[in-house]
């Protein structure tokens, strides 16, 4: 190796060049540590700067005036300086003047900017904990040494060597390459003059020295539209908020006994601008926000907005978990969106997903050569069903990833809850696999320990940093205590779907009437387990989708008992035990299956039954949230009390709900197209029962059959009650009856 000392601007002999190795091994992209090369390091009397810059001819240092302080000599591959750079002590600032022919630039040197992680983030990354490990990974535009540029930090511990490339550097992964914290496996790198906009990605060397496909920013805050791919720099985003009022009394609506009464949206399709195309969040924050506080929703549920490659996914494959899909707009426009919902005094959801991720090549999976993010283990890393990976939930990084993406959204967009999607898939080893396929627990058990620890540990933090915050499993088996506390033995989840009763309701409402005695106990079978989870009833997206039809095309018979059925149907799901939840398009009887691809039929209103229904959903929604005994305890046996089950003949159930002063409602529904009349059902007390609601009602497209307001009840005893009261029972219809006064 030739060593020969050189002399600068006079000064004396120093050692300046490197190892020829080394340099040909930053020339090549393969060195994994350039800041044991490249940049500034103090000797005698002043300091060797080296750097490697890419179709530079020439190189020099120069200070903040431009005066040269040294020029550099080049050395080993191409576009390679290195020099001796007198009177220039450690930690000085300067820049770097290149020159390309008659062409010359300035620039900082990215290699002599210190680092970007602080003890207490190496600490927390390493076990698992920096909840907040949004606010340094990622890219941040910043300052460093008053320069302003973007600090990106990405976790990749098995990767050789990772670089920041996008236009800004040609995409050449030999430009920016980055300097590895060897305690925390995290990869950083100050780059100057990089700002908000600017596109980029990873380009990672994987363990066996291979290049792999670029990848986006597994923290990125925003990314390109699709089908672009990169992501962009944005940093955390930034709002004024004017939610003080909400976060102060409106939030206290995630009491399980404050009535909920959940709009499942999906941004895309709930309405479509010009010529098909998307409203964007502040159209939305115009046209959603009045519709949702006119129907008398409590909350709003959105289909997941993170990023997500495949549009017609729904946002169920998403790659781009801490970036609101740009589809719609930017970050600080989805703020506005909920500050707005907020300000209306509604309360957001949102569908969350840590289940899988997509297998596309720029997101999480092999991201740094390895299985970082999913389970190494096919058997426990691939769902067979979604072609997706599964997340290694027994990893403390990956495991700490996720809970920090559930925390990032509530606490950077004000989010009020999270739908954890696909739960059970995450709770069981062998779902959707045959024998063989999977591998059993320590315990030879099917549980998924780790996924099961994972979810225990979210509903912990969220309750700890977000005690307002509520959480929802879509659970779909009996999987016991899901919406039981941790500390008691369950997973820790506020509430659950009841997807038992949703199928079981839909699929007797689906029969005709002249069937349904057959299937009475589809009816009823719910009460048997209605307090074992705190319940949620969904009539969901995944109801309207896949060949099922709308909420409208399940029910049976002409046209009219067809929206007879679904107002029954409703008056039901209301005044039954659970919160609710219902999927946009089925409050006004949306007649066609939901497609993705355009907007809700809301030329429907115009036609008289369809106004109907969803002048109905508003009231139902008003006296859901006005008596306290359909609400206060949704989730206590106290509440609830069968009148009449047994009228299997007629189809006919009657039950009573009351609140905790004893103040009871009477619900009956007739599943019949028959009217029944001087129908006798017992009441516990005298008086005047009025009609509070008839679903069959003349403005709801009913017929208009009813009790003329309520009816006196006598002292007549029936179903073991001291009084009852003698009611028309209109057909395919529920009513409601509450004492007078």
């Amino acid at each position: 190796m030739n060593k020969t000392a050189q002399k600068s601007n006079g000064a004396a002999a120093v050692d300046h060049r490197p190892n020829e190795h080394e340099a040909h091994e930053i020339g090549r992209g393969v060195h994994g540590d350039p800041f044991a090369v490249l940049g500034s390091r103090p000797a005698q009397g002043g300091s060797i700067v080296r750097v490697f810059r890419p179709g530079a001819e020439t190189a020099a240092v120069i200070d903040r005036s431009g005066k040269v302080l040294g020029e550099l000599e080049r050395f080993g591959p191409a576009g390679f300086h290195s020099g001796f750079v007198p009177g220039l002590k450690g930690g000085d600032a300067y820049r770097l003047r290149y020159g390309h022919g008659s062409d010359h630039w300035e620039e900082e040197d990215v290699y002599r900017f210190g680092t970007l992680l602080g003890e207490q983030d190496v600490h927390l990354l390493n076990e698992g904990n920096h909840y907040r490990l949004y606010e340094k990974l990622g890219a941040h535009p910043t300052k460093m040494e008053g320069v302003a540029g973007t600090a990106f930090a990405v976790l990749a511990p098995s990767a050789r060597r990772v670089s920041v490339v996008g236009n800004f550097n040609s995409w050449d992964g030999r430009r920016h390459v980055m300097r590895k914290r060897h305690e925390c496996g995290v990869w950083e790198l100050f780059i100057p003059a990089i700002g908000k906009g600017e596109g980029d990605k990873y380009e990672l060397l994987g363990p066996n020295g291979s290049i792999m496909p670029l990848k986006a920013d597994p923290v990125g805050f925003l990314q390109e539209a699709a089908p672009s791919t990169a992501s962009v720099v944005e940093g955390l985003v930034e709002h004024d908020w004017q939610d003080g009022d909400f976060q102060k009394h409106g939030a206290d609506w995630q009491d399980r006994e404050k009535p909920i009464s959940i709009y499942e949206i999906h941004l895309g399709s709930w309405r479509r601008g010009d010529e098909n195309s998307f409203l964007d969040y502040d159209a939305l924050a115009e046209q959603l926000v009045p519709y949702v506080k006119d129907m008398g929703f409590t909350h709003v549920e959105f289909l997941p907005v993170s990023e997500h490659p495949f549009y017609g996914s729904w946002g169920y494959q998403p790659i781009g978990l801490f970036a609101p899909t740009s589809r719609y707009g930017s970050p600080a426009a989805f703020a506005r969106l909920v500050d707005a919902l907020h300000q209306a005094g509604i309360g957001v959801l949102l569908d969350w997903v840590p289940g899988h991720f997509p297998t596309d090549i720029h997101g999480l999976g092999q991201f740094d050569g390895t299985a970082l993010y999913e389970h190494p283990d096919p058997r426990r890393g691939f769902h067979k069903d979604w072609d997706t990976l599964i997340y290694n939930y027994g990893r403390p990084e990956i495991d700490n990833y996720l809970v920090a993406n559930g925390l990032y959204w509530l606490d950077r967009f004000h989010i009020d809850g999270l739908r954890v999607d696909a739960v059970a898939s995450m709770l069981y080893l062998d779902y959707s696999r045959e024998h063989g396929e999977w591998e059993p627990n320590i315990h030879g058990g099917r549980e998924n320990l780790e996924a099961m620890a994972f979810l225990k540990d979210t509903n912990e933090r969220v309750g700890e940093y977000y005690p307002k915050a509520t959480t929802h499993a879509e659970e779909s088996t009996a999987f016991p205590d899901v919406s039981k506390p941790t500390f008691a033995g369950g997973l820790g989840f506020h509430f659950k779907w009841n997807m038992g009763w949703m199928h079981d309701t839909l699929e007797f409402m689906s029969k005709e009437p002249v069937h349904r005695r057959y299937h009475h106990h589809q009816m009823t079978f719910g009460m048997v387990y209605a307090y074992s989870e705190n319940f949620v009833l969904p009539l969901s997206h995944d109801e309207v989708v896949y060949g099922k039809g709308s909420l409208l095309g399940k029910m049976p018979g002409d046209q009219w008992q067809k929206f007879a059925n679904l107002r029954a149907y409703f008056g039901f799901m209301w005044t039954h035990p659970g919160k609710k939840l219902l999927f946009m398009g089925g409050e006004f009887a949306q007649a066609g299956e939901w497609n993705h691809d355009r907007s809700l039929d809301w030329h429907l209103l115009e036609s008289p039954e369809h106004k109907g229904v969803q002048r109905l959903v508003r009231d139902l929604n008003t006296m859901y949230r006005e008596i306290p005994a359909l609400h206060q305890l949704d989730c206590d046996p106290a509440g609830f009390e069968w009148v009449d089950t047994s009228n299997v003949e007629q189809s006919v159930i009657a039950y009573l709900r009351k609140d905790r002063d004893d103040k009871p409602v009477l619900v009956v529904s007739n599943f019949t197209p028959m009217p029944r009349h001087d129908y006798r059902i017992g009441v516990p007390s005298g008086g005047k029962w009025v009609e509070r609601l008839n679903t069959d009602a003349e403005i709801y497209g009913g017929s208009n059959v009813g009790n003329l307001g309520g009816k006196d009840a006598e002292e007549h005893s029936v179903h073991g009650r001291p009084y009852s009261v003698s009611l028309t029972l209109p057909p395919l219809a529920t009513i409601v009856l509450v004492p007078e006064g």
